[in-house]
């Protein structure tokens, strides 16, 4: 496969909208679609920078899960604490400020911050990091925006279990809760 063309088709508040132009192996030209959060001004810039984390967080044993509504399924899913790396901030600070953010808690450990990976690869560039963390304090919906619906909760192993039977998931957080639930985390 080889890119001969990226353009930008539509420039959206938070994501930008691409055709990428490629030459497959039978060497016909193969017009892909894509969504990116940054602007994309050449190949090389396709997934070069990572634009957020996700938190795989435990307390006593048990791991953090949030459901809540997501408006690109029109419903809400388990999922991870999550966010966006504001400009000028480290991974840390992001790791901390989502935390906080969406569920009242604090990092009272990090203890692995993956490298950055493909959050949507099939149809998006954007790279996330997966951090590993201990938590500490009382849950608090008072900082969350306007716009989003969280129900913060911590769940047992045997919990998860019966969760994955019969609730829907974000992938991310369906597989951090299954190796929840084998203890491979």
């Amino acid at each position: 496969m080889k890119l001969l063309k990226l353009e930008k088709v539509k420039d959206g508040k938070y994501l930008k909208n691409y055709e990428l132009t490629y030459r497959n192996k039978a060497g016909h030209e193969k017009v892909y679609e894509i969504v990116s959060r940054k602007e994309l001004r050449e190949p090389a810039d396709l997934g070069q920078k990572s634009s957020g984390v996700s938190i795989v967080a435990t307390m006593d044993h048990k791991l953090l899960l949030l459901h809540e509504f997501r408006m690109g399924v029109n419903r809400k899913v388990y999922n991870l604490c999550a966010g966006m790396i504001e400009k000028d901030e480290s991974i840390e600070d992001c790791i901390a400020r989502e935390l906080y953010e969406e569920t009242g808690l604090q990092i009272k450990k990090i203890n692995r911050i993956l490298r950055p990976s493909y959050a949507a690869v099939g149809i998006s560039d954007v790279k996330t990091q997966i951090a590993f963390v201990e938590v500490a304090g009382d849950f608090s919906n008072e900082h969350t925006s306007e716009n989003e619906w969280i129900d913060a909760a911590f769940y047992t192993p045997e919990e998860i279990e019966v969760l994955l039977e019969t609730e829907e998931f974000s992938s991310r957080a369906q597989m951090a809760a299954y190796l929840f639930m084998i203890g491979a985390v």
